[in-house]
């Protein structure tokens, strides 16, 4: 019973760090008006959490040991780790918004997840109709989330200043004809229009892609690189650590001068980033503790990207002071379509081989 409860626990953690970091990050690449600059962050970030204080910790004993296939299959985790980052700060670059980016990132990855681990596991024969089900109602639910997104409604204060200023030269000058309100709004409403055209959608959508495909494969290879290694917890996360330190922080930083980055080191930004790291390499170690306490991916990433866009999409509202008139009821079922199907995948996932009777 405790175990499950720790499981729990390290579910939400999880769950927690993965939902607010895509609008923590969103407000680091703003600031920094750079894609390298704030994955470099997350990189430090993962490296000081994820590395050094893991070593520290490790100098006092922990149960497993190092092997070459546990490090190597903990390694190609923090890749996809790092590569999923990489896809969220591109498509934001592109123009995408944390509140609809984030739940198109987490309902396609537990397909993914999912496939993947009936793939290496042979278990395609567990994937029962209920289990299917709660797949479905996660990503019908993250696209219901995509469709009825809040709109912004930063564009309409400038149109109404555009409006008074009008009328106010025109009182002060009969000469000047004032232009007719309905002209006006029209004209104000042009750099939002501009602004929407800007959003560069395949890019967005590709980059989301790869963020999905990377996120969705983390699970089930850090859940073997882990067992390679007898269970233990701070191994795997070390060589997750090590593995965003070299693709984040090393790579970028070789490619700031030929990329011609214009962006600038920013403090608010560079805090808004390494938050953002922090918040990254906290959920990989809630991943890690879920495993350890008894969970699969098979049910633990499922819940995990259930509930992520959940709390993804209330902190970008809170964040961005979204009035609750922009918020639509559909869009609100379909954050509640998300958190059944995570509970439908928690309950009905397969639950793994049953051992053999002994002779």
């Amino acid at each position: 019973m405790f175990q499950f409860l720790g499981m729990l626990a390290a579910i939400a953690l999880t769950a927690f760090c993965w939902g607010v970091y895509g609008p923590v990050l969103h407000f680091g690449r703003e600031e920094m008006h750079s894609n390298l600059r704030p994955f470099m962050c997350v990189g430090l970030a993962y490296f000081v959490i994820a590395v050094i204080v893991p070593l520290v910790l490790l100098s006092r004993g922990e149960r497993g040991g190092w092997t070459g296939k546990g490090v190597l299959w903990s390694l190609l985790a923090g890749t996809a780790g790092a590569l999923g980052a990489l896809g969220v700060i591109l498509a934001l670059g592109f123009g995408g918004k944390p509140i609809y980016v984030m739940p198109l990132v987490f309902g396609g990855a537990p397909v993914v997840n999912t496939l993947l681990t009936a793939f290496m596991n042979r278990s395609f024969n567990q994937l029962k109709a209920p289990f299917l089900a709660g797949l479905i109602l996660v990503i019908t639910g993250a696209v219901t989330v995509l469709v009825f997104k809040p709109q912004p409604q930063a564009h309409a204060q400038p149109a109404a200043a555009t409006v008074a200023v009008s009328a106010a030269a025109a009182a002060d000058d009969p000469a000047v004809e004032a232009a007719p309100i309905d002209t006006v709004k029209a004209e104000a409403s042009k750099p939002a229009t501009v602004e929407k055209k800007a959003e560069r959608f395949l890019e967005v959508l590709l980059s989301i892609a790869i963020a999905m495909f990377s996120w969705g494969a983390y699970g089930p290879v850090l859940h073997r690189g882990q067992a390679a290694m007898g269970g233990s917890r701070l191994r795997p996360l070390i060589c997750i650590g090590a593995a965003y330190f070299l693709i984040a922080v090393l790579v970028p930083l070789g490619l700031l001068v030929p990329m011609g980055d214009t962006g600038n080191w920013d403090v608010s930004g560079t805090l808004w980033s390494l938050g953002a790291g922090s918040l990254g390499a906290l959920g990989a170690l809630g991943t890690i503790l879920a495993f350890a306490c008894g969970g699969k991916p098979f049910t633990v990433m499922p819940v995990v990207f259930g509930c992520a866009p959940v709390i993804n999409t209330l902190t970008t509202l809170a964040l961005a002071h979204t009035p609750t008139t922009a918020i639509s009821p559909w869009f609100l079922a379909g954050l509640l379509v998300v958190a059944v199907g995570a509970a439908t995948v928690l309950i009905f996932g397969p639950r793994g081989h049953a051992p053999a009777a002994a002779k």
